[in-house]
């Protein structure tokens, strides 16, 4: 059985498009937005129990604003997508709250496991970054 429905927070058209097709197979529903704003009137529309979210379409305060997002909408488990790598970029990622980051260019793989895992009670991390760092 399929789940009910997941906002996916991007502001690139073509990876939305992309990740689309992939949470298609998972949800009946994928709603899409491109800002900010959106994302929040997705989120309170919707309520969805996961949004993928790019950590750039959060503005020039990332991290805080995963926080505020995470403690707006308590219920949902927010996966944060990015090309970043760095192991202190996704450890305050967590910190701030994030059930799962997911590294941009391994989304296609890891995005399934993200899901899973989360929807499991269990954070996720791409393995690629845990590699990097063991204590994440």
């Amino acid at each position: 059985m399929r789940n009910s429905c997941i906002v996916l927070g991007d502001k690139h058209q073509n990876i939305l498009e992309g990740i689309r097709g992939l949470l298609e197979t998972l949800f009946k529903g994928v709603v899409m937005v491109a800002d900010q704003p959106s994302l929040i009137k997705a989120l309170d529309k919707m309520k969805p129990k996961l949004a993928i979210v790019d950590l750039s379409l959060l503005g020039h305060e990332e991290i805080n604003n995963v926080h505020e997002l995470t403690k707006r909408f308590p219920s949902v488990g927010f996966i944060i997508l990015s090309n970043y790598d760095e192991p202190d970029v996704v450890g305050d990622v967590m910190s701030a709250g994030a059930s799962g980051f997911v590294l941009r260019q391994y989304a296609g793989t890891d995005l399934f496991d993200a899901i899973k895992s989360i929807q499991e009670g269990q954070p996720f991390i791409s393995p690629a970054v845990k590699n990097k760092r063991r204590d994440l």
